[in-house]
């Protein structure tokens, strides 16, 4: 294993024990590059081939006031895979928010739960007071990663491959990019959304495969909202509005506090993927928040055409205070899926009637779930989800739903080793079926889940890679990491495939 170190990057963050400061949240700061990983378990299968991507919340500079896990700068950790071979490196993502602090040598930005005024400089995003980090999601479109900010600051550009920082977005509306855009690879076209506390609240926006931004529109909403995440169809994007959103009596005094808001429902946005506002079709459901959606397809029925929803219901969006926790009781709550309650479930859509019908599909406690990429948009059976340890934001296992029978084939990590949110990866030649909702490339459950494991018995980190027609299994191959990596939140996987017809795209498009 070669290991080259990158120059060091200036920090003032001193040990803690703040349980998101500490332990699995215990921040990395060196930069390196490994040509190839050792192999420690197993054997890395050969038809995969690509590069898999996450994103870390990974403070860099002591806090102003209390910190929160979302407060932390952006860091990318990318392992590159082909031919039985892994590769790795990290990178920070050299924000403005980012430089500024390096200059300044510590915090010039409060966090979510410190009071308006902790801040020493304007604060960016829709809550307006936050620093812009990019560090909640990460995709990839047009051969180009994105890192994006759940509060809708800019979009950052890296290489892949290389993990180099490009810069902002220059398609970057106004408003910012939420976390969470979708990319349709058949078109080569992002769809996005943002958020405001200025009317109309909300815009949707698409770009295409140049990297231009084609269309952006309002999506007018009662005031300001909190959504997180978005899903697309063929044909439609949908967006929410939900009954979780801040306090406005609150807001007036500039004191950003989410609350639940009795009696008013969970509403969806359908809209054409290119349509106006007038073009909008509203649908209520029972009231909820839902922080990230696994599929969304279009079928057919007897009673009319549907837009089929899938994503994690919260049954207690404001969870009661964990005491335990003493003075950090109400953040780790609101962090803590089985505080909240989030539960696998579907959403139908009737475009004849107008009404929404819903079903649970899963009484387990999960979330930060994956379908087989090739079945996004289509009708999928699997969705491979997370497990959680209990009071804490940490992945402690998988699930795989069988949204059609009901079975779970579960894999429950040892105590104290901890995953990462994990991709399905297509098997390279996968094997055929004669089932309906057999994508070209194979069987949908005929691939990988691809993660990082942080296993604080050893104070090391691995790479691990998992059957995902049998995770029970456990990992069928392990690599060792050269340092312990914080935990951390989404990732993305993109096959080397895809990133040489991005590349002949844009040599093509600067030819013409």
């Amino acid at each position: 294993m070669q290991v080259t170190r990158q120059p060091p990057v200036r920090t003032s963050l001193k040990p803690s024990n703040h349980p998101y400061l500490s332990g699995a949240w215990t921040p990395v700061h060196e930069e390196v590059d490994v040509d190839e990983l050792e192999v420690i378990e197993g054997e890395i299968p050969d038809d995969i081939d690509g590069i898999y991507l996450r994103n870390t919340e990974n403070p860099v500079h002591q806090p102003l006031g209390r910190h929160h896990p979302f407060d932390g700068d952006a860091m990318v950790h990318q392992v590159s895979i082909s031919g039985g071979k892994a590769s790795y490196r990290n990178r920070f993502i050299r924000t403005h928010c980012f430089e500024a602090e390096q200059i300044a040598g510590g915090s010039l930005w409060g966090g979510l739960m410190d009071p308006d005024g902790t801040s020493k400089r304007p604060g960016f995003g829709a809550h307006g007071g936050l620093k812009d980090t990019g560090s909640t999601d990460i995709i990839v479109h047009a051969g180009t990663a994105y890192a994006t900010f759940y509060q809708c600051g800019e979009a950052w550009m890296l290489d892949p491959v290389t993990l180099d920082n490009l810069g902002k977005a220059p398609w970057g509306p106004l408003d910012g990019v939420s976390a969470h855009p979708k990319v349709d690879e058949a078109t080569g076209e992002l769809m996005f959304f943002n958020y405001s506390k200025h009317a109309p609240h909300m815009h949707y926006g698409v770009v295409d495969r140049s990297g231009k931004l084609v269309h952006y529109v309002p999506i007018p909403l009662p005031g300001p909202r909190l959504p997180h995440d978005m899903a697309i169809t063929k044909n439609f994007s949908i967006l929410n509005d939900m009954p979780l959103y801040w306090d406005a009596g609150l807001l007036e005094r500039n004191i950003h506090a989410a609350r639940i808001h009795d009696g008013v429902p969970t509403r969806f946005a359908l809209i054409p993927r290119h349509g106006g506002p007038e073009d909008i079709r509203w649908f209520e459901a029972s009231p909820t928040y839902v922080l990230h959606w696994t599929n969304a397809y279009e079928v057919s029925g007897p009673d009319g055409d549907e837009v089929v929803l899938e994503g994690y219901y919260q049954d207690k969006p404001m969870p009661d205070p964990l005491e335990e926790a003493g003075e950090y009781s109400h953040m780790m709550a609101y962090v803590d899926e089985h505080s909240f309650q989030s539960r696998l479930h579907r959403w139908r859509f009737n475009l004849a009637t107008g009404e929404t019908t819903e079903e649970r599909l899963s009484d387990r406690i999960v979330e930060f779930g994956m379908v087989n990429p090739d079945f996004l948009m289509r009708e999928s059976r699997y969705v491979w989800s997370t497990t959680s340890r209990p009071g804490w934001f940490l992945f402690n296992g998988y699930v795989r739903h069988d949204t059609r029978t009901g079975e779970e084939q579960v894999y429950q990590l040892p105590e104290g080793v901890y995953a990462s949110e994990s991709p399905i990866v297509p098997r390279k030649n996968a094997s055929s079926s004669s089932s309906e909702t057999v994508s070209e490339r194979g069987r949908e459950d005929d691939g990988y889940l691809v993660t990082f494991l942080i296993d604080e018995n050893t104070g090391t980190s691995q790479l691990a890679i998992l059957d995902a027609a049998d995770i029970a299994r456990g990992p069928i191959a392990r690599a060792a990491l050269p340092h312990k990596i914080s935990s951390g939140v989404h990732t993305a996987w993109v096959e080397h495939s895809q990133l040489r017809a991005d590349a002949e795209f844009k040599r093509s498009a600067i030819a013409a």
